[in-house]
């Protein structure tokens, strides 16, 4: 048996990491500006984080859900008190991609409804439902295919309103920063709306803040930055810095009702003191404060890179830079004549997703080499 062969590979193998470093058998260090599609957030193998997992492990690893775990109170109650919802409860699962399913049922659950709109461009995962809600039909299968989800234009508030008007949706789900499709964010004044709009037609409203999520921003959700509460707020990936984990931020409008909702191994022990480690290490170092600095100031350099930069977009450490050679190319250049990990979105967006606590040196070393491979 071997690996079924759905990844396009590059040809190196990470044995070891340190803070935005990974390291290969041969001892070359590679710059991390990806953070393995932008789940390690706090760093590799940072020592506090290592400490909370063996010490876990080595205690008790994993029972499933009808036990007590008094470790989801504990976790629940600080990411309620880091993240600005205390009186929100949590569901907890196992991927981004998994909370996304569970929050779509939440959302029919309550109001009896099944259709959800969705937007172009989005990215929600590669699951059943998450993939149903997500604008790619490559990726969709005929079994995910379905009428209960209608797409519009991101920004569009009035097709928004005639869809809703229908009476028909459970949810709207939207990205914080939509990311595969390039980092293209949906405007503080559109999320105001889109909460005004939704409330007024009683449907949920969903934000999936799985990649923009847990400080990228520089604020702990990126749809802070507009003042407005979702229904239900979706995370994984930073959240256990690559370990499998994922969630539910619960409104409390909703009720919960035993066994609407199960994951055999989701919150369990071992998963618990992960995420526990990365908010305290998240909290420890400052690190949305450092993603909210260091993220300024490269968009602003990049911005002013008009020879070499088409366009620059995004907050904080979630940027989007769009160039005129080809992507695939720059960062296959990037990764092995220059040792930097970085990710793209078509053939012409670079997307930087680094690990929370990259340095302002390392932000500029990565630009000026940015402009060293687009001019070679």
């Amino acid at each position: 048996m071997k690996p079924f062969e759905v990844y396009p590979l590059y040809p190196i193998e990470p044995v070891r990491g340190r803070g935005c470093y990974v390291i290969d058998e041969q001892g070359n260090a590679y710059l991390d500006l990806y953070g393995g599609n932008g789940a390690v957030s706090i760093g590799h193998c940072i020592p506090y984080y290592i400490e909370a997992i063996q010490h876990q492990v080595a205690q008790f690893g994993f029972y499933s859900n009808i036990l007590e775990n008094s470790l989801q109170t504990r976790f629940a109650q600080k990411l309620g008190q880091m993240s600005g919802y205390p009186t929100y409860s949590l569901f907890l699962c196992n991927s981004g991609s998994e909370a996304n399913e569970n929050a779509l049922k939440l959302a029919s659950h309550h109001t009896g409804n099944a259709k959800v709109l969705a937007f172009k461009g989005s990215f929600h995962g590669h699951t059943s439902g998450s993939v149903a809600v997500t604008d790619n039909p490559y990726i969709i299968s005929p079994f995910s295919r379905t009428d209960h989800v209608h797409f519009v234009r991101m920004g569009d508030i009035e097709a928004v309103e005639k869809e809703l008007a229908k009476g028909e949706y459970a949810a709207v789900i939207i990205e914080g920063i939509q990311g595969l499709s390039g980092v293209r964010m949906p405007g503080d004044d559109f999320m105001r709306q889109l909460r005004k709009v939704t409330k007024a037609h009683e449907v949920m409203l969903i934000v999936d803040e799985i990649q923009s999520g847990y400080g990228r921003t520089g604020k702990f959700f990126a749809h802070q930055f507009s003042g407005i509460r979702p229904d239900l707020i979706t995370v994984g990936k930073g959240m256990g810095n690559g370990f499998p984990i994922g969630g539910v931020l619960i409104s409390p409008d909703f009720t919960p009702v035993r066994g609407m909702l199960a994951s055999t191994t989701g919150g369990n022990q071992l998963a618990c003191a992960a995420a526990m480690a990365v908010l305290d290490v998240i909290e420890r170092d400052k690190l949305i404060e450092n993603a909210d600095k260091v993220g300024t100031q490269a968009i602003e350099i990049l911005s002013q890179m008009t020879g070499i930069i088409a366009d620059v977009r995004g907050r904080g450490l979630m940027i989007g830079i769009d160039v005129n050679v080809s992507v695939p190319e720059l960062r296959r250049k990037l990764l092995l004549d220059y040792c930097i990990l970085t990710g793209g979105s078509g053939s012409s967006t670079i997307r930087i997703l680094p690990p929370l606590c990259v340095t302002s040196q390392q932000m500029e070393r990565f630009i000026r080499l940015l402009a060293a491979a687009i001019g070679s």
